[in-house]
C-alpha cells in the first residue's frame, strides 16, 4: 500500500530554475548516426558550457529562489541537492553551494542520487524538516549534467539544468503551500550505472511498462486514494524522460492534456534528469494563479515515483517577477554542432 503524508504549515517561498545556453539539435546528432528526423524523441537539448556543472547551476538557480522568497540566507537550516552527476564522487555538492550563497556554517545539508527523483527527493525532506520544526527555511534542488554515451538513445535527451525551492513555516508571502505528499518504489533494473562505468546504461525493455508507467501511476493513485479528484487539479507535472511518456500516463489517467502541456520541457531542453520535473513545477508556477492546484510527480530509476500535491497561494503574484521565468533561459539560445558538443560534454579525451 502507498502511503499519503499529509502537511501542515510547510509552505514554498521563492523558486528558481536555470538552463544552459548551449543547445543541440537533436537531428544533428542522428544525422551523425545516420538516423532520419523522424527517428528522433525530441526537438533540441541543452549542453553546459565548459565551466558549468552541477554545483554552478544550483547556485544560479537558488539564488533565484532566495530573491524571491525575500530572506536572509543565514536563516536557511538545510541545504539538500538531487542529482546523479554531482561533481565528485566523494566531497559534497550542498556545502559548495551554501558558501556560494552565504550561508554560513549552521546548517544540515545532503546530496541525494535516486536518479531523476532526486530533486523531488530533495523536497520531500526539507519539507519533513521545516514541518517538524527543526528548521525554519530549507533549499530543495535538482540539477543534473546528464550523460549519455554516443550513438546511444539516451544521448538525445541527457540534458542540463537545475530548479530550486525555498521551503520554510512562514506563510507571509508565500507563493504555494505543500499538502501531501506520497511516493511508490521497488527494485525495477531499468536503467544504471556502475562504478568506474563512464556511461549510464538501459534495459530498454524495462523503461516502459513496469518502470516509468508502473510507478507514475501508482504514486499517483495514493492521491487520489486520500480523497483527491483529478478535477481538484489545475496542472500536472511528470518527469519527462522524452516527450512521449508523460501524454501517454495522462492518456491512461483520463487527465485533459492541457493541464499537462504548460510543464512539458523536455523537447525544448531535453531531459535534465534530476531537474525535469522541478523545472516542470518552475514553469507552471510561472503562470499559476492563487488558489490552483498543481500535482508533480516525478520518477527516477532504479526505481520510484514521488506525488506532491500543491496549492498556489496570493503571494506568487508579487514574487514570480522578482527572477527571470524560466522561459527566459528557454528561449536564448547558442546552438552546437556535433563537434563542439562532444567538447563540451568531455567526450574527447586528448
Amino acid at each position: 500500500m502507498v502511503r499519503l503524508v499529509k502537511l501542515n504549515n510547510v509552505w514554498i517561498l521563492g523558486y528558481g530554475g536555470y538552463v544552459p545556453i548551449y543547445r543541440i539539435k537533436a537531428s544533428t546528432i542522428g544525422r551523425f548516426w545516420g538516423k532520419d528526423e523522424t527517428e528522433v524523441p525530441i526537438e533540441e537539448k541543452s549542453v553546459p558550457n565548459v565551466d558549468e556543472d552541477v554545483i554552478t547551476m544550483s547556485i544560479e538557480a537558488a539564488r533565484y529562489a532566495i530573491t524571491r522568497a525575500k530572506i536572509d540566507p543565514t536563516r536557511i537550516g538545510a541545504v539538500n541537492i538531487g542529482s546523479e552527476s554531482h561533481p565528485y564522487a566523494v566531497k559534497p555538492s550542498g556545502t559548495l553551494v551554501a558558501e556560494a550563497l552565504g550561508i554560513g556554517r549552521r546548517f544540515l545539508s545532503a546530496d541525494l542520487e535516486f536518479a531523476c527523483k532526486a530533486g523531488t527527493e530533495a523536497v520531500q525532506m526539507i519539507a519533513g524538516l521545516v514541518g517538524s520544526n527543526m528548521i525554519e527555511y530549507g533549499l530543495a534542488i535538482g540539477a543534473d549534467t546528464a550523460q549519455g554515451r554516443p550513438s546511444d538513445a539516451l544521448e538525445y535527451t541527457a540534458a542540463a539544468g537545475a530548479a530550486a525551492l525555498l521551503i520554510g513555516r512562514n506563510r507571509d508571502g508565500a507563493i504555494a503551500e505543500i499538502e501531501a505528499s506520497a511516493s511508490y518504489v521497488s527494485d525495477t533494473p531499468d536503467f544504471w550505472r556502475r562504478e568506474y562505468e563512464r556511461y549510464p546504461r538501459h534495459g530498454s525493455r524495462f523503461t516502459g511498462d513496469p518502470a516509468y508507467f508502473h510507478h507514475t501511476i501508482m504514486a499517483m493513485r495514493a492521491i487520489l486514494e486520500e480523497g483527491y479528484r483529478w478535477d481538484d487539479f489545475d496542472y500536472f507535472v511528470f518527469h519527462q524522460p522524452n516527450y512521449k511518456f508523460p501524454l501517454a500516463v495522462a492518456k491512461a489517467m483520463k487527465i485533459p492534456l492541457e493541464k499537462v502541456e504548460p510543464g512539458m520541457v523536455t523537447n525544448l531542453i531535453g531531459n535534465t534528469y534530476a531537474a525535469c520535473s522541478l523545472l516542470g513545477l518552475v514553469k507552471v508556477l510561472d503562470l499559476a494563479r492563487p488558489g490552483q492546484k498543481i500535482l508533480i510527480t516525478s520518477y527516477g530509476s532504479g526505481a520510484g515515483s514521488d506525488s506532491i500535491v500543491m496549492s498556489v497561494k496570493e503571494g506568487i503574484e508579487e514574487r514570480r517577477h522578482l527572477a527571470p521565468p524560466l522561459t527566459a533561459f528557454i528561449n536564448r539560445t547558442a546552438y552546437l554542432d556535433y563537434g563542439s558538443y562532444m567538447k563540451h560534454r568531455n567526450k574527447i579525451h586528448f
